[in-house]
This record gives C-alpha cells, sequence and structure tokens, in this order.
C-alpha cells in the first residue's frame, strides 16, 4: 500500500509536467496506470472502512443485514486476493478468445458453439465487453438452436480479463448422449479454446512486406453474406505462417485493424514460446483437440460433473457452469 502511494505521488508529478502530452501514446500509458493505481488505493481503504465499521453495524443491523454485510466484506476480500496473482506483464489488459471444433465432427461444432456461449455468459456476468471478431460455421445446424461452428474469435475488454481467462488455454472434453444420433448413442467431443493478451498497437514491430491482405466476402451461418462486398479481412504473416480473419465490420479498414491486432497477439504468444524453447518442446506436440490433451472434461451422461484435470475442482451442476459460472475453477486456475 505504502509502495502504490509512493507510485502515484511520482506519476502525479509526471502528469503535471508541461511536456507530459508530447509523446501521446507513452501520456495514455501512465494516465491509466494512475487512474489503475488510484482505483486500488481507493478500494482498500474502502474496504478497511467496513470492516472497521463492523462492531457498530452489529449493534444496529438485523441478523440478515449483518450477513449480506459479511459476505460482500468477504467478496471484496476475495477479489483482492485473487489481483496478488495477476503479476503478468498483460494480466490487467484485454483479452482475444478463439474456440476451435476438434475431433467429433458435428457433435464437436455444436461444442464448440456451446463452450462459446459458455464465455459470453461469464463474461456477462462480470460486466465485460464483449466483440464477435470472426466466426466460421459448421454444416448444418446445432442442438437447442444453436448453430455449430468450426471457430469463432472474440475481443474481450475490462480489467484484468487476461489474467482471469489465460488459463482457460486448453482442450475442454464433452461426454453426452449425441443429439445427432438417431440411435441415442454416448458421444465424446473436443474443442479447443486459445487466449491471448490483447498487444497495444506500437509495442510490436511487424514489416509490411511480411504480410499478405486478402479482402472476401463476410459470412453468415449456412453461408449466407452477411455483406455483398468485400469487407471480410484475411492477413498471413508470412514468416510464422500465422493466418488471422476478422469480419465483424461492415468497413474494411475496422476489419484490418482489428485482425492486426489478433495477430500481433498471436506473434506474441508465438515468439514468447520462441524465446523459451522450440515450440515443439513447450508444447510437447502441437497441442491437438482430442483425446489425452484435456484440461477440463464435462460429463452429461451417464452422470452430471464437471471436473477440471489441474485443480481437481468439480461441479455437479454442469449446466450452471455452461452457463457461466466459472468462478470456482477459475479462482483455483489463477493459483497454479
Amino acid at each position: 500500500m505504502f509502495n502504490i502511494k509512493n507510485r502515484i505521488i511520482k506519476l502525479e508529478k509526471e502528469v503535471e509536467n508541461p511536456d507530459f502530452w508530447n509523446n501521446q501514446d507513452e501520456a495514455k500509458k501512465i494516465s491509466q496506470e494512475l487512474s489503475d493505481d488510484r482505483e486500488t488505493v481507493d478500494s482498500i481503504e474502502e474496504l478497511k472502512r467496513g470492516v472497521d465499521d463492523l462492531p457498530d453495524l452489529i449493534e444496529i443491523l438485523s441478523d440478515e443485514e449483518m450477513y449480506k454485510e459479511i459476505e460482500k466484506i468477504e467478496k471484496s476480500l476475495k477479489d483482492k486476493e485473487q489481483e496478488i496473482y495477476f503479476n503478468g506483464k498483460y494480466d490487467k489488459g484485454n483479452a482475444i478468445l478463439s474456440v476451435y471444433s476438434g475431433a467429433g465432427g458435428q457433435d464437436a461444432q455444436d461444442w464448440a458453439a456451446m463452450l462459446l456461449r459458455m464465455f459470453e455468459r461469464y463474461c456477462e456476468r462480470k460486466r465485460f465487453k464483449v466483440e464477435v471478431l470472426d466466426e466460421s460455421f459448421g454444416e448444418g445446424g446445432g442442438s437447442e438452436g444453436r448453430e455449430g461452428i468450426k471457430s469463432a474469435t472474440l475481443s474481450i475488454s475490462g480489467k484484468y480479463v487476461y489474467g482471469l481467462l489465460k488459463k482457460e488455454t486448453g482442450v475442454h472434453r464433452l461426454v453426452r448422449i449425441s443429439p445427432f444420433s438417431a440411435q441415442k448413442l454416448r458421444h465424446t467431443s473436443f474443442a479447443l479454446i486459445e487466449v491471448l493478451p490483447e498487444i497495444e498497437e506500437g509495442e510490436m514491430e511487424i514489416k509490411p512486406d511480411d504480410l499478405r491482405v486478402d479482402f472476401y466476402k463476410a459470412s453468415g451461418p449456412g453461408g449466407q453474406y452477411v455483406n455483398k462486398r468485400e469487407s471480410a479481412v484475411r492477413i498471413t504473416h508470412i514468416p510464422s505462417g500465422i493466418v488471422v480473419t476478422c469480419q465483424s465490420e461492415r468497413l474494411q479498414g475496422k476489419n484490418k485493424e482489428r485482425a492486426m491486432k489478433m495477430l500481433m497477439s498471436k506473434l506474441y504468444q508465438y515468439n514468447l514460446e520462441k524465446q523459451e524453447k522450440e515450440m515443439s518442446d513447450i508444447k510437447g506436440e502441437k497441442i491437438s483437440a482430442s483425446w489425452g490433451n484435456q484440461i477440463r472434461s464435462y460429463v452429461l451422461h451417464p452422470y452430471k460433473m464437471v471436473k477440471d484435470l489441474r485443480t481437481e475442482v468439480e461441479s455437479t451442476q454442469p449446466d450452471k457452469v455452461l452457463d457461466g459460472e466459472l468462478d470456482a475453477f477459475i479462482e483455483a486456475e489463477i493459483k497454479i
């Protein structure tokens, strides 16, 4: 707390410098740091006041009101405890989350759509802003009115988004009675989740000659065109072979801008892995969305259970988990 207050004093002096806004990018970064530090101090002081006021509140509040007050303080303490673990460079920032259907055909495409909805609901609960950057739809309709997807990418904005979601990266496995099986057979499906930090423009230099940019018509479910013009963008980074696409906007320029953000995030991860070791050593082999590589299993039949294979956290209410109630799993993940 003492260190944070000292940093606030130092940053305030920088902001007061007449030349502060000469470098717009650096000024925005420092202003955000100052705002975050002030918010941290305010929240800690508010929490301390709440704890200090408890003895007085016992005298005037009913048991039910007192219970709610204690519950509120416990939640604030838990949130503050979580922040201790967010010490990575990008943990406080936004994230780009992608889901890819794996082994399992139409069932896997439906499973990918279920996972996409699960993360959208989680973000809704956390009041994060979510935007769909790109979707590639599967063949035919999914179950429960969902359209199956081959892949989809979300831009998620909010405080500590990347820190909270980064360990959701991995293979998610579903066991259920297939809604696509006339014989009502049990089926296992896989989908791969990839979570990357959103990299700010200017943090990474990309040579224009290293890029191939293609434009095409944005399409929706069943191959219907969302926009008749070639507004969708595909960017290929030739040296690494990384390909990103974006078709969420009607304007070509906006899609290109968003695609470049996705590319920077993927290149950040690619370079990070390359620096630590060769990519094949880091991932063992390239992770495939199939049996043996899962981080979490969701079983809907013959019993109901969601189990994280790294933390051993379990839930016997998969419907609630698939509706975005991921807190128990994520709270355990960030501590490993």
